[in-house]
This record gives C-alpha cells, sequence and structure tokens, in this order.
C-alpha cells in the first residue's frame, strides 16, 4: 500500500494512503468509524446471521477502538473491509449489506485470495479478472484523469 496507495484494484477495491490529503487514508477511516459508530445496533432487529456481535462472538461491538473494528478497506460494489484489533491471529471481517465473512488471515492473504477469485466479501462475492491485475492510481485533483496499467500477466 505504501508504494502504490491511493489506488483501485480491478476497478472495484479502494485503498487509500495516509500521506494524501484527497485520499487520507486516516481520514477515511476516521469517517467510517463515526458513520458505523452512529449505527444503533441495540434497537436492530436484526437476524443472528446479520449480527457481527452474535456471529464473531463480540462481548460489545465498537469501532476505532483498541478492540474494535477498524475500517480499512472498500469496494465500489458496497463491501467495508475491517481489521479486527483483538490479541492473536489476525482477523478480517468484511460487511456487504446485511452479510459478513469473517477471515481468519492477514490483509496481505486476502487481498490476494481476493484477486484470484475466491468469494471473499461472502457467498458468490468473486470479482475475479482473468489476466494481469489492473491498477489505477486516484486521482489527486478534479482535474486528472489516471490511466491503468496492469501487473504482470497470472496466466490466469
Amino acid at each position: 500500500m505504501d508504494a502504490l496507495a491511493p489506488i483501485q484494484i480491478n476497478g472495484h477495491l479502494y485503498l487509500s494512503h495516509p500521506a494524501t490529503e484527497r485520499w487520507n487514508l486516516g481520514r477515511n477511516i476516521r469517517s467510517r468509524i463515526k458513520s458505523w459508530s452512529e449505527v444503533p445496533w441495540d434497537d436492530l432487529d436484526l437476524d443472528a446471521d446479520e449480527d457481527p456481535r452474535r456471529l464473531f462472538g463480540l462481548d460489545e461491538l465498537s469501532f476505532g477502538t483498541r478492540n474494535g473494528l477498524w475500517p480499512i478497506a472498500s469496494t465500489d460494489r458496497g463491501e467495508t473491509i475491517f481489521l479486527l484489533a483483538t490479541p492473536g491471529a489476525p482477523k478480517l471481517l468484511v460487511n456487504y449489506d446485511e452479510t459478513w465473512a469473517e477471515h481468519r488471515m492477514s490483509f496481505a492473504e486476502w487481498l490476494y485470495r481476493y484477486l484470484i477469485g475466491e468469494d471473499m466479501s461472502g457467498p458468490n462475492s468473486a470479482a475475479f479478472y482473468p489476466g494481469p491485475v489492473q491498477l489505477q492510481r486516484l486521482p489527486m485533483s478534479a482535474d486528472e484523469r489516471p490511466e491503468p496499467w496492469y501487473g504482470p500477466d497470472r496466466g490466469m
């Protein structure tokens, strides 16, 4: 991320960077934390498969706290990728509509699996594109129109 972000990958996945003004990772995280924290989780009538507290055994649902969820990436399909900041093995949670998916892996492994076409946001969520990965820098000004470029051939 340090070398490439802010970037869009394969037309869907967005990665921000903390050292940019327009696509600032820290500001994006704070904004998403605020939005997710304002959801009245206790007042919602959620089924067991829609409530991240019951799905993942969380005592409480918090965002941006020491043991909370940190939104680190998103897609244009409405998916939000969260890092769950708990001791032990890395854990990512992905939200799409009312669906939640858990992945006990690093973000690098999640990204690899996302790019090879695994269902990384829930059932039937794959976004596989054969051939090289398409990369496109995000515009740094209103007038900028970055062109995509491609990674090496993956033999897919």
